[in-house]
């Protein structure tokens, strides 16, 4: 089976999703949905694509010159805001490849990747990780999103001690700033040791950002990372961390990646995110929703964490995932 994957560039999961198809049995071509990883284009592509328009064009072209000579059995686009194709390319794919599966996965919410509605009918299935998108677009159906196999090797290898009582990495969106920094200040006094990588695709991204939004017109420069961990990193953070913090950006109410990679490493987590309450793998032992104030006297900073039924834990790994996008 030979499968077409067109993605973002996003830490090093399209090698992860990859590899994983790979190991089902797929032949896999896979193109970034920008025209180039720089920090100036990812920039731009996020503020005001339309500058860039015959940049894209030309990355398209490329890719059409390549794919033209093939036959694929599936088209997989995982869609995000760094998309930066257009409909009518959208387009020129299914009609290119007529004989293909077209599936879409959508990896932000509608509110904040609003005309990627305009790409549902080129596409036989369409999942989101966000669940009110679903339940308002009746094309949409809902699939949280995975860990990968090197958080469940973390979850199955626990240490005694820990270098950080608690991490965070993450895009800096302002409503994820405000919220983390807030956490951040209110748990020192149980979470001394702490890890937090507040990253931005480029240092333009960031100036943006403090021109535009409050919530950076206090930051500071050096607050944050303009190149993003490598996946060794990442995993080396989360093994020696006790616990993870998370916020979703506003207009999100889908979990986010770092949400599933805590349950694969079997970690404790901090989020801002209430939904969280909804899902089959809630413990109020392992998770803490944050409201604004830290109540150190809820369970969740009593009790260590507890383990979950192994059936809910493995339908949240990447393979059960493809698996169900894949049917």
């Amino acid at each position: 089976m030979k499968l077409l994957l067109i993605m973002p560039r996003f830490f090093d999961y399209p090698e992860i999703i990859i590899e994983e198809l790979n190991n089902m049995g797929y032949e896999v071509d896979f193109f970034d949905d920008r025209p180039g990883t720089s920090g100036i284009v990812k920039a731009i592509i996020r503020v005001k694509k339309d500058i860039l328009k015959k940049y894209i064009q030309k990355y398209f072209n490329s890719i059409m010159e390549k794919i033209s000579k093939k036959k694929y059995d599936i088209v997989f686009l995982i869609s995000g805001q760094s998309l930066s194709f257009s409909e009518e390319m959208i387009k020129s794919i299914r009609n290119c490849q007529l004989h293909a599966r077209f599936i879409l996965y959508q990896w932000d919410s509608l509110e904040n990747f609003p005309y990627i509605k305009h790409f549902h009918k080129y596409f036989d299935k369409c999942y989101s990780f966000d669940k009110y998108d679903v339940k308002d677009n009746a094309n949409l159906s809902f699939l949280p999103l995975f860990y990968c196999k090197r958080y469940e090797k973390i979850g199955i290898y626990q240490h005694n001690s820990f270098k950080y009582d608690f991490c965070f990495v993450g895009t800096a969106h302002p409503k994820k700033y405000k919220f983390i920094n807030m956490m951040s200040s209110q748990l020192k006094e149980v979470y001394p040791k702490q890890f937090i990588y507040f990253f931005f695709p480029s240092r333009l991204v960031y100036f943006y950002r403090k021109f535009k939004n409050p919530e950076f017109k206090k930051s500071h420069y050096n607050e944050f990372h303009y190149v993003p961990l490598s996946g060794s990193e990442l995993n080396k953070l989360y093994e020696y961390s006790m616990c993870v913090l998370d916020s979703p950006q506003a207009g999100q109410t889908g979990l986010t990646i770092r949400v599933l990679e805590a349950l694969g490493a079997k970690k404790k987590l901090i989020t801002t995110n209430p939904d969280i309450v909804n899902y089959d793998f809630y413990r109020p032992e392992n998770i803490y929703v944050y409201k604004g104030k830290i109540d150190l006297n809820n369970i969740f900073f009593k009790k260590p964490y507890m383990e979950i039924d192994n059936i809910i834990y493995s339908k949240y790994s990447l393979k059960s995932w493809l698996e169900e996008i894949l049917s």
